[in-house]
């Protein structure tokens, strides 16, 4: 006999253990007959290796485990390929931080060997924490195929195709601008970038015009617009939050079409401070309706700025260093005292100056975005810098028509849109690191700054001897590359590519990513460029799923500052990872997931029902029998849990293979629950309880094929408990074949599905709840039994009645059933089945009390939606609220007219019932 709960903290890890011990989580061996169609495959998005697991892993795992596990029971070979990421900057971080901790030598002090051995180290005692926790998850993957992005593997696929790239004009060293980290003194990708909102300041500056030129600037206007008053001008004024940048500015831009400045147009200004000229250019990215019109172009500063650079051919001038400490190295004439100040520094002395020399015209306060590292904290620097680049455009024309034509598809399809929007308009894509964790760019470079491209330095050795007569001293590039390169190459370099291996012949293409819509471009646009560059024209993947984002249940985003964030390995240790689960499941089908404790603890009730249901079921003998065929059943309630288990496996499959997880986690939760439990083992209870050896034989072992069928549909989404209650109900009757993570997903023909049997008990639950609602409604008290009697019904229904008598006197809960020519007085009439139905009431339900509890009710009802159709009414609070504030208003104002037009159909019956 079952325990009477189901303990997921002594199970689990015992459970995962077995599942590996059994090598079931790796590809099945291939057959002859094998196709394509028979390996189903997914590599898992690498987490860092500096990672936890947090609620996003969650749910991108467990859609990630139901594919695998679903494709594995329907006979596939199915390949789960786990991994985790180098994480560049995280995991130097990390290190740093815990050399310093432990008060021994910097980075830069131990050397570049030494700290990697230190890195290593740290790997090897810390990194595989994150893979730990997946395993608690119940992730399925194939651990023996775990790879990591700078394994030697990993290593050679990244070398090759970086040279091949270099060797087909595709990879490049360019000046360009970079998001530069003056903490960690390197380039970092956008996705790295935070951007916070902070108070500042737009300081205007008066930017004197050369060789004495002057203009008529506007300073009044009539109500159409047009300048009334002017004054005469010799400076034009520009506005900038980071004052900083002016030793840089190679131009000011205007508006072609700016009146303002027409005149001024090709003239020069004299750059204060630095003395220099600098000219007036006309520019599309200037703005008139913001502050003068009139923008300071700082092309090494400003990644605008340096688009209007190089459209007007403007210089661009770097007058910080990799510190973000100005220097003159490009500007010589820069003052001294400004020379190795600290940018921020630096804007107060230069704030300073233009007080003092009166060419501050006004400080402005106001509230900008302003980008941070997201690792380092410290404000990032558009900064001027050589670093090795990949030409994205060419490499994106391939992975746009992949989607264009179909070859690849996104699910839901509105997420391609991101995906062209990005691919039209890339730009080059910097790949360079100034980081020692990493790939090492494989370029050396000679005496004379030659530079060699090659896997290996004795290549690069033996390019070098064609500019020189004998060997010489190469000097290997310094940077990393930037991890997303690796990552690109996830789908075929996790599976032996540049070799030919039998896991690329049969694994690749994959047929599914998962993951998250913010990286649509920083990696699926990246592995589907590289895929079809190297790959043959063959894209990564046939299928992007892409998970939503949970947030809290206000639908506000998780963060530790605002106390918000939910663990989920906290609750897998208090409830289990199978209710985390099945609530990631069933909430996955909206771009913001709204996650509660107190949802997760709902569906953990729902483990707790299926388990009671087994058990329940073992108390009435029901076990399995060898030979036994559901086909064969005579039972009107066998034939109709078949039926129903039948389109319940249908809606199950069609969801899963459409990646519809919420639609699969809610076909089984209503299967599962409002079906089998509230109805088949209620149905069942009389024949478990009756004289009729064989129907109840029959049904016993129909309730344990019935369950066991069920524990396959449900084992993707909640493999614990499933797995578990295989064993323990396996223990009697036939020996089990397998473990259920390796049985067979059920095979239901469409015969299975009997009109009659779904007519005839479809009526009968239709009724009990029409009786049950009405219970509900009119406030009868639970122990109250009043009598049923049915309106001249057809001979079919009074068949039905006869042979339900006793079910509808239990599950109705009423003293007796009559057939009558019309209603009896004091009966509450309702329609269930096309015929009429009454329920006495009268001398039970109070009907002076009963009509006060109504309409004060409705009253209420009628408030709210006053109140919330006042506040939707009122434009401000639609504009400003926050758009979850909104949505709950609406669903409040839904729910309250729902309740009113239920309340409204009560009181009118009672109203019938008095008028009898």
């Amino acid at each position: 006999m079952l325990e009477k709960t189901f303990e997921p903290q002594a199970a689990e890890p015992r459970l995962y253990a077995q599942w590996e011990e059994s090598g079931l989580f790796a590809p099945r061996a291939a057959k002859a007959t094998d196709g394509a169609a028979d390996a189903y495959s997914i590599v898992i998005p690498p987490p860092n290796v500096t990672g936890s697991l947090h609620i996003g892993h969650a749910l991108n795992n467990t859609l990630q485990d139901i594919l695998a596990r679903y494709h594995r029971m329907k006979g596939k070979a199915v390949l789960w390929l786990p991994g985790t990421d180098h994480a560049g900057i995280a995991t130097q971080m990390v290190v740093e931080r815990q050399l310093a901790a432990a008060g021994k030598l910097g980075r830069r002090d131990m050397g570049r060997e030494a700290f990697m051995d230190k890195v290593w180290e740290w790997k090897a005692e810390s990194g595989g924490t994150i893979v730990r926790q997946l395993r608690r998850l119940g992730s399925s993957c194939d651990w023996s195929r775990e790879r990591f992005t700078l394994d030697e593997g990993l290593n050679a696929a990244v070398r090759k195709v970086f040279v091949k790239l270099h060797q087909d004009g595709l990879i490049y060293r360019d000046k360009r601008l970079v998001n530069w980290d003056p903490h960690f003194q390197t380039a970092i990708s956008d996705l790295e970038v935070e951007q916070r909102e902070q108070d500042g300041h737009y300081w205007h500056f008066a930017y004197p015009l050369a060789d004495g030129v002057t203009y008529e600037h506007p300073i009044a206007f009539d109500e159409d617009g047009k300048a009334t008053e002017f004054e005469t001008r010799d400076f034009i004024v520009v506005a900038t939050t980071r004052p900083e940048t002016m030793l840089g500015d190679t131009g000011v831009a205007v508006h072609p079409e700016d009146e303002r400045y027409a005149g001024l147009v090709g003239k020069d200004v004299i750059l204060p401070i630095t003395g220099r000229r600098i000219p007036i250019v006309a520019d599309d990215y200037a703005d008139p309706t913001k502050g003068s019109g009139a923008v300071k172009i700082t092309p090494a500063h400003d990644f605008n700025d340096f688009g209007v650079g190089k459209r007007a051919g403007l210089a661009a001038l770097n007058v910080m260093d990799a510190f973000a400490r100005i220097t003159n190295e490009d500007v010589p004439e820069i003052p001294a005292d400004l020379v190795g100040l600290d940018r921020f520094a630096a804007r107060k002395a230069i704030v300073a100056r233009a007080e003092e020399e009166n060419w501050l015209r006004e400080i402005e306060k106001t509230k900008h975005v302003v980008p941070h590292g997201d690792r380092s904290g410290v404000v990032i620097e558009p900064w001027l810098t050589d670093q090795w680049y990949v030409d994205a455009h060419t490499l994106a024309q391939p992975a746009l028509k992949a989607v264009e034509e179909g070859a690849t598809v996104f699910e839901p399809k509105s997420y391609e849109k991101i995906y062209f929007e990005w691919l039209r308009n890339i730009e080059p894509w910097c790949i360079s690191r100034q980081l020692w964790w990493g790939h090492r760019i494989p370029a050396w470079y000679g005496p004379n700054g030659e530079i060699y491209v090659a896997e290996t330095e004795e290549d690069a050795r033996e390019q070098a001897l064609a500019d020189y007569d004998s060997e010489v001293v190469l000097t290997q590039d310094e940077d990393v590359l930037d991890t997303w390169f690796s990552s690109a190459l996830w789908p075929f370099s996790t599976m032996g590519w540049p070799e030919k291996t039998e896991d690329l012949e049969r694994f690749y293409p994959t047929s599914d990513l998962v993951t998250a819509a913010d990286i649509i471009f920083f990696w699926v646009a990246r592995m589907m460029m590289m895929g079809l560059h190297f790959m043959d024209g063959e894209a990564p993947f046939k299928r992007v799923i892409i998970n939503g984002l949970v947030r809290d249940e206000k639908g506000q985003k998780m963060s530790k500052s605002k106390g918000n964030v939910i663990d989920p390995l906290g609750i897998i240790d208090e409830l289990g990872a199978d209710p985390l689960r099945f609530t990631m499941a069933i909430l996955s089908g909206t771009r913001d997931i709204k996650l509660s404790k107190q949802r997760i603890e709902g569906y953990r009730n729902f483990g707790t029902k299926l388990w009671n249901a087994a058990r329940f079921s073992q108390m009435n003998e029901a076990k399995r029998v060898e030979g036994f065929d559901p086909a064969t059943v005579e039972q009107t309630i066998n034939r109709w849990i078949r039926g129903e288990l039948t389109k319940a496996e249908r809606a199950v499959s069609e969801a899963i293979e459409g990646g519809r997880f919420d639609d699969a986690a809610g076909a089984l939760y209503r299967f599962v629950w409002n079906v089998f439990c509230d109805w088949y083992l209620e149905l069942a209870k009389p024949v478990f309880n009756g004289a009729d050896e064989a129907a109840k034989a029959e049904t016993r072992a129909m309730t344990a094929w019935t369950i066991d069928q069920t524990l396959k549909l449900l084992h993707p989404v909640m493999p614990f408990i499933t797995e578990e209650l295989w064993a323990e109900l396996g223990k009697e009757g036939p020996a089990r074949e397998s473990l259920l993570i390796g049985a067979e997903w059920p095979a239901l023909p469409d015969a299975f599905i009997d009109a009659s049997a779904e007519a005839e008990i479809g009526w009968l639950v239709d009724l009990v709840g029409e009786i049950r609602a009405l219970r509900a409604e009119m406030n009868v008290p639970p122990s109250a039994k009043p009598p049923l009697a049915f309106v001249a019904p057809d001979a079919v229904t009074a068949e039905r009645i006869a042979r339900h008598r006793d079910l509808l006197l239990t599950l109705g809960r009423v003293s007796e059933i009559a057939v009558a020519e019309a209603a009896p007085a004091g009966a509450v009439t309702f329609v269930s089945g096309g015929t009429t139905a009454a329920l006495s009431l009268a001398g039970i339900i109070d009907l002076t009390a009963e009509r006060a509890r109504l309409e004060k009710e409705i009253a209420v009802f009628e408030s709210d939606i006053g109140h919330v159709n006042k506040k939707l009414g009122n434009p401000n609070f639609v504009s400003r609220a926050a758009p979850e504030v909104v949505d709950e208003q609406r669903a409040k104002l839904a729910e309250a007219e729902e309740g009113k037009v239920k309340l409204q159909a009560a009181l009118a019956r009672l109203d019938a019932m008095a008028g009898a």
